[in-house]
């Protein structure tokens, strides 16, 4: 790992509620520089540095969604030979694909926090200013390493990631892996808890810091990764639990609950609604590409929509009967989406559709619908794809969902809360009241109510409960459709991925990308074990 040598970028503008102006650049001080860290104006830069990541194509594009692409929730929509590799579990170290860029650019995010760390709590400013700079830097040195964790670490044969913080000298920074990734999930969780004591509420936050990491959403990232520990130590449900009551028994205009309609939930003017925990926040300029990287390959000639990712036969089939997440989820042959202005019948007119499938995610188009989207809520280069949809990472339907299965992981199948849990997302989604709270029904409502999110990860989940090795066993399906120009006249299911071998011990991680493992002066990175 070299961060020895890093150059940060800054934001200068603030994050407004419409995100305008969102990325501007300007150079920030080197770890240690005279020049810097003597104003609340150079801590404002630092803290502005965190957002930078954001607008990576690599991270927060396509970047780890290729690792969710193993999940049967997902198939590759576009033919492309590495990308196999990764969904077949056949992915080497040395493979080609933007993952490899979340490592370096999150360890990146790791030295900008623990360079505030290092140098705020000396500096010469108010309580308050001090307060929220060490709240957000140990809040964004968290959510790097759980943005790594749950993809490289784990409680044997391979261990945990390297763990450098602001104590740790510059000649040390090749630290070894931890022998689990417990430890690294102790930290997160320790460094999250902190944050949220020192960050403010949501509600205190002016809308022109919109998008700042706050309590609620340091209390939703500790839980996250205490569910992700739990699958090595269940005592770790407990934490799961305390930590989403946080969170919902949280009162007053900090309330959080589910926003009424799910349908309407994934719209810019929604981004910071009842439901928001924390997004990454783009605008028509720059920012986070995901929402552009599927649906239909080059858009009908609309715009340039990328069609990597389309959901499976499997996905679609996972909505019971009336459950109205399925078709604000999906979008199936002889169904209507507005498109750069243009009604679109999928498979009518235009007839074309290049999903692997047969059908497409919709989920996240809503910048792309008006006519004069282009420029005003999507950037206008189909290159770039930022827009003002934020990339939601966690939401109170999340803490819901962690809340119930920690209680029937811990308090067995039935339980009363929990049951009443799971009936709030079931009623939202249309759904009768029938909640018995059994594993299955968890694992199924996590699935349907999370689909093609950007986090949480439908692989993981498989992974973790030890499903994995028997869902990738089975080869996924898509639908053949035809049409007489006016309407669907056929349907036809047919198989677009062959059955896959899950090795629980090997492919429980991905490979750390070699050219960060090379970097490794000391050999202290070892690669995980089988690649």
């Amino acid at each position: 790992m070299n961060i020895r040598n890093i150059t940060f970028a800054i934001l200068l503008t603030v994050l407004a509620s419409s995100c305008n102006d969102f990325l501007e650049f300007d150079p920030y001080g080197l770890q240690g520089s005279v020049n810097f860290w003597k104003t609340e104006s150079d801590v404002d830069k630092a803290l502005n540095a965190f957002h930078e990541f954001t607008y990576k194509e690599g991270v927060t594009g396509r970047g780890f969604m290729w690792f969710e692409n193993c999940s049967d929730n997902i198939v590759t929509g576009r033919p492309q030979a590495e990308a196999a590799q990764i969904k077949n579990f056949q992915m080497s170290a040395s493979n080609g694909r933007d993952a490899k860029d979340n490592w370096p650019y999150m360890y990146q995010l790791i030295a900008k926090a623990n360079d505030v760390l290092r140098n705020v709590p000396e500096m010469n400013i108010s309580n308050t200013k001090k307060d929220n700079a060490i709240g957000q830097a140990l809040f964004y040195r968290a959510f790097a390493y759980l943005w790594l964790a749950p993809f490289y670490g784990d409680n044997g044969p391979n261990g945990g990631i390297p763990i450098v913080t602001e104590k740790t000298p510059t000649a040390e920074l090749d630290q070894p892996r931890p022998s689990s990734v417990l430890v690294n999930y102790d930290m997160i969780i320790q460094d999250m808890e902190q944050a949220a004591s020192l960050l403010p509420y949501f509600s205190e936050l002016p809308e022109s810091e919109y998008g700042r990491p706050h309590k609620a959403a340091a209390w939703a990232f500790a839980a996250r990764a205490a569910l992700y520990a739990a699958q090595f130590n269940s005592k770790y449900y407990d934490k799961v639990i305390a930590l989403c009551d946080k969170v919902i028994n949280m009162s007053g205009k900090d309330k959080r609950g589910l926003y009424p309609n799910y349908a309407q939930l994934f719209r810019p003017e929604n981004n910071f609604c009842q439901e928001y925990i924390f997004s990454l926040l783009g605008n028509a300029k720059e920012g986070p590409k995901f929402h552009g990287m599927s649906f239909q390959n080059g858009g009908w000639g609309y715009f340039n929509t990328w069609g990597y990712f389309q959901p499976t036969l499997e996905l679609y089939k996972a909505y019971e009967k009336n459950d109205q997440r399925r078709d604000a989820t999906i979008l199936y042959p002889g169904q209507h989406i507005q498109f750069i202005g243009h009604d679109i019948q999928l498979g009518v007119n235009p007839r074309e559709i290049s999903s692997t499938s047969g059908m497409l995610f919709k989920k996240f188009m809503t910048p792309f619908e008006s006519a004069d989207c282009i420029g005003k809520t999507l950037n206008p280069s189909g290159n770039n794809a930022s827009n003002t949809l934020g990339v939601t990472l966690i939401r109170y339907a999340d803490i819901i969902l962690m809340k119930a299965e920690a209680l029937i992981w811990t308090k067995g199948e039935g339980n009363s809360e929990a049951i009443g849990l799971i009936n709030q997302i079931r009623q939202r989604a249309g759904l009768p009241l029938n909640s018995h709270a059994t594993k299955a029904q968890l694992k199924n409502e996590r699935r349907c109510e999370l689909a093609f999110e950007f986090q949480p990860s439908r692989h993981l989940d498989l992974v973790r409960w030890g499903d994995a090795k028997t869902a990738y066993a089975k080869p996924l399906h898509g639908i053949i459709s035809s049409t007489d120009g006016m309407k669907i006249t056929s349907i036809q299911e047919c198989e677009i991925w062959p059955a896959r071998n899950f090795d629980p011990v090997k492919n429980q991680v991905f490979p750390i990308p070699d050219s960060e493992v090379k970097k490794s002066n000391g050999g202290n990175l070892k690669q995980n074990k089988g690649y």
